[in-house]
């Protein structure tokens, strides 16, 4: 047993110092990044957002929707190989990313689909364990089968496996363990790391051997996706902030709630107000984690009986169309860059200090 004794910072634990700027608007930051990846060699120019890989956010619609701005969408493990046609045909492949496992039938489902769809450029290889060396010959597999295809790779929230994957074939390793909003991996295992030094050390490591990282987890604002970035992410993967919206699919569940107010109905012969409580329609959608038992009895038929559940399942406010929360991001993250003078999104981690704080924000207006 060991202690690290330096401190490790999570999103909550800093703000971005302000610094002079010569951007005079919003509009003079481009948001769009061009990368050059390691083993594939390939060249990809867009807005490095991602919609994470979970069921409720990784769907053909949502990759529909964000191809509109230039983000990307790693897919959903479920989808099979008949489903990739349409979407395919409608958006191309440069902004999606087929899902997959790392057991014998993941494979031959993976083989499956770039054999039917040889155009797709981007393979997730996606567990919640990243540290396993199953996982390092997997990726190194899957890098042997397919060399000119760009491999996203974890999860890891360290240096050492970040170089590790990265030897073994990844271009882009996902970092995060336990940040989610329905994640409770730290709950269940006590194992995590803050994902703000996750990102800073796990950055440093990945572009020393020219690889590049996704933050993966933790956000819960545009100010915290604006952090990411400049902490030194090269691209940023949302699951709740990118949840409750209509391309997501899922159904809407309709609640009603008193209000504590009343309302006059009508009156009795003798004048008298008849007073009835005043009830108010609410909308939610469920969204839950990949490792949730909601997710282990859709997709596996159960929890094995020698693992546990590693995710919640929540109800979260129906959000419509996910275009507007989009804008929103993505004006939050262009107005950051005039708050330090960075004219690009790449620029943005040059531009960036820290400061540590003890306080975000002033939430007497929040519930």
């Amino acid at each position: 047993m060991r202690i690290e004794e330096d401190i490790k910072l999570d999103f909550k634990d800093v703000l971005i110092r302000p610094k002079r700027s010569t951007l005079s608007s919003r509009k003079e930051v481009n948001l769009n990044r061009t990368f050059r990846f390691k083993h594939s060699d390939a060249e990809w120019t867009g807005v490095p957002i991602m919609a994470a890989n979970m069921d409720g956010v990784g769907t053909f619609r949502m990759a529909e929707a964000l191809f509109e701005h230039r983000m990307f969408t790693c897919l959903t493990k479920s989808y099979t190989e008949d489903q990739f046609g349409p979407t395919i045909e409608k958006i191309g492949c440069d902004y999606l990313a087929v899902s997959t496992g790392t057991s014998e039938k993941d494979f031959q489902r993976l083989t499956r689909i770039i054999n039917n769809y040889p155009e797709i450029n981007f393979i997730c290889i996606d567990v919640a364990n990243g540290y396993s060396d199953h996982f390092g010959d997997y990726v190194s597999e899957v890098r042997t089968a397919w060399p000119k295809k760009t491999i996203i790779a974890g999860n890891v929230v360290t240096a050492d496996m970040t170089q590790e994957l990265i030897l073994q074939g990844a271009d882009i390793v996902k970092v995060g363990i336990g940040p989610g909003s329905v994640c409770t991996t730290r709950i269940q295992t006590g194992v995590g790391y803050p994902q703000l030094s996750a990102i800073i050390e796990c950055a440093d490591a990945a572009h020393g051997l020219g690889g590049h990282i996704i933050a993966d987890g933790g956000c819960t604002c545009p100010g915290d996706v604006a952090k990411a970035f400049g902490a030194g992410a090269d691209f940023v993967m949302l699951g709740g902030m990118l949840a409750g919206h209509d391309e997501g699919g899922g159904e809407i569940i309709k609640k009603y709630f008193a209000t504590g107010r009343q309302f006059i109905a009508g009156y009795d012969k003798s004048g008298v107000p008849d007073y009835q409580p005043y009830i108010e329609a609410k909308e939610f959608v469920n969204f839950y984690g990949m490792s949730s038992d909601t997710a282990m009895n859709k997709h596996n038929g159960g929890i094995a009986n020698y693992r546990s559940s590693e995710g919640r399942t929540v109800e979260i406010p129906y959000r419509g169309k996910v275009n507007n929360t989009v804008l929103d991001l993505l004006g939050g993250v262009r107005s950051t860059c005039t708050y330090v003078g960075a004219n690009t999104i790449k620029n943005l981690s040059k531009c960036t200090t820290f400061v540590r704080v003890t306080q975000q924000f002033n939430g007497v207006f929040t519930k």
